[in-house]
């Protein structure tokens, strides 16, 4: 028995997935099609890290303000807060195909005016419209592949759109070697490809079905199912349709009549508990602020190089997306739930580590010298350092926070160095002489250890929250809402996207690093309380067991009644 005290399906495993889609390859052609908006989602993600980095090199202005920084790469959750809140109305008014379509015309003109920009708020402008595709995509494209898919391999399949999410991150470091007008452009080509392999496919039985174009859904029902259950499928979702319609009836018409609807509606109502859940949990166990900002945490930990640190944000890409193929292995074998709870074990823990590890890393940073800042000479020394009545007490960390640059020892880098202004020109004289110039982290013998860990946490987080919550949202609403609670799920993904992104370099100037990981992992504490609560089990369950399921209500295995104790035992005799 699975904790929703509904039978599950038959063991389903990665190799079934393949089985079913080599018998009948039309349905992979169906998910990688859609998938590609998970590429783009992927892509934004990544692209901004290593491109901020050139960014701030080519605009002085956005070197010296961390909250233009942070509004370049914000924007675009900005953006796509309002994609993902229209790309629900048009999913239930035009549909999932044209949603996608729609959202790949769109990320492409946003990537064109990122390309061309002459000034940063150019870019802004650009990353608003890459956001609003990006949002109508994340929650049309898993829509798309969950009701195209034979209910014992949805998970998987679902799953890769979560791998060409983590693929698009990975491909976007790649390409972060590039300048950013090249790293940025280059992100309207998987638009383009996709916009032409989706005018070729259909749209989603399911949506067919309930727009009464029922031909059209037998239709493709048939490319998918095998001929013995097809009526069956045809059955279940006459019986949801007409119960939905009755719904709407007592509701009326219109996308506030839905939203309205949605949250008296008890199904819907604890589906969205539980959507909503896992779409926020996801955001504020703090990923993005590794995918946004990769290479200059990398930085933190101690290594000052633009490519270094680009080279080590591969890795954690490359995590990532190893990660996500783990997901699609185990998805359908060991349920949604267990994944993410066990996921999120261990991305606290390793928050927690990594929290120490900084901030050890901060208390033992190298010392500043008045000598070696004075070998530099009176004008290039730091402002505030001469002016310090403790100047013989700073160190590393302390240069950094009075928004200097810190030259390390030509002897070695862990050895007193100086504090100077961070300027190009005074970057310049320290490297003339063969030193590091640091200006976001302090050389540390911890950096490794940091890079390790952060690796660490990507592989605990890919597997389970980073594909999970995607999968879930896409099967949990009935047919009629599914479109209205898969857009006010991914709003809620967004509004949060946005407020870590956009406080996360403001966070480490105020609490460190250190400080800012171990707020993540106290956040992350309550969201797994939260997930164990609200979150049932899916796996395997047709879209109507899943009503069923949420309509007789859902405790945790330890919460129930010895009632619900014993039916549980009996069903699964």
């Amino acid at each position: 028995m699975v904790e929703g005290g509904v039978a599950t399906a038959d063991r389903t495993e990665f190799t079934e997935c393949w089985r079913t889609v080599w018998k009948t390859p039309y349905i992979m052609r169906l998910a990688l099609s859609a998938g590609i908006g998970g590429l783009l989602f992927g892509y934004d993600t990544g692209v901004i890290s290593g491109a901020l980095l050139y960014i701030r090199e080519d605009f002085e202005e956005v070197d010296r303000k961390t909250w233009l920084q942070e509004t370049i790469v914000s924007m675009a959750v900005a953006g796509a807060i309002f994609g993902a809140a229209f790309g629900g109305y048009i999913n239930d008014r035009w549909g999932r195909r044209v949603a996608i379509l729609g959202a790949d015309l769109v990320f492409f003109f946003g990537a064109v005016v990122m390309a061309g920009a002459p000034k940063p708020w150019v870019i802004v402008i650009g990353r608003i419209f890459v956001g609003l595709g990006v949002g109508m995509a994340s929650m049309t494209a898993p829509l798309y592949i969950s009701e195209a898919s034979p209910a014992r391999i949805r998970g998987a399949l679902v799953s890769t759109n979560g791998f060409l999410i983590t693929g698009g991150q990975f491909l976007a470091y790649l390409i972060n070697l590039g300048t950013w007008r090249w790293m940025l452009g280059v992100a309207g080509v998987p638009a383009v490809v996709q916009f032409v392999l989706m005018l070729s496919l259909p749209e989603s039985p399911r949506w067919l079905y309930r727009k009464n174009r029922v031909d059209e859904a037998r239709a493709i029902l048939e490319k998918i199912y095998p001929a013995h259950e097809v009526e069956n499928e045809l059955n279940a979702l006459k019986f949801s349709v007409e119960a939905e319609k009755a719904d709407e009836a007592a509701i009326g018409e219109g996308m506030i009549a839905k939203v309205k609807g949605a949250f008296k509606n008890k199904v819907v109502r604890r589906g969205l508990y539980a959507g909503i859940t896992v779409q926020v949990a996801q955001q504020f166990v703090g990923i993005n602020t590794v995918m946004y900002y990769a290479p200059t945490i990398v930085q933190f930990a101690g290594f000052a190089s633009n490519s270094v640190a680009l080279t080590l944000s591969l890795i954690t890409a490359g995590l990532n997306a190893i990660g996500s193929i783990v997901s699609m292995c185990f998805v359908d074998r060991y349920g949604r739930r267990r994944l993410m709870i066990i996921s999120m074990i261990g991305i606290i823990f390793f928050l927690v580590i990594l929290s120490v590890v900084f901030i050890e890393a901060s208390n033992h940073a190298p010392k500043v010298s008045g000598i070696e800042t004075a070998h530099f000479g009176t004008n290039s020394t730091c402002p505030h350092y001469l002016t310090a009545s403790d100047a013989p007490r700073w160190s590393c960390m302390t240069c950094l926070k009075a928004d200097c640059g810190f030259c390390a020892n030509a002897d070695s880098e862990i050895h007193p160095g100086a504090c100077l202004d961070s300027t190009k020109a005074i970057k310049g004289d320290c490297h003339a002489e063969r030193r590091v110039f640091f200006e976001k982290g302090c050389p540390s013998k911890f950096g490794f250890l940091a890079v390790v860990l952060l690796g660490l946490y990507i592989i605990s987080y890919s597997p389970g929250m980073g594909t999970v919550p995607w999968i879930v949202n896409s099967e949990i609403y009935p047919l009629r809402y599914r479109g209205v609670g898969g857009g006010i799920a991914a709003v809620s993904n967004w509004c949060s996207n946005l407020i870590v992104s956009e406080s996360y370099l403001s966070l480490t100037e105020a609490l460190g690093a250190g400080g800012t990981f171990f707020l993540f992992a106290g956040i992350s504490t309550i969201s797994l309380t939260f997930i164990y609560f609200l979150v049932p089990e899916t796996k395997g369950l047709q879209f109507e067991e899943v009503e069923k399921l949420l309509e007789d209500g859902y405790k945790p295995r330890l919460f129930r009644g010895k009632k619900e104790k014993s039916k549980d035992q009996v069903e699964s005799a």
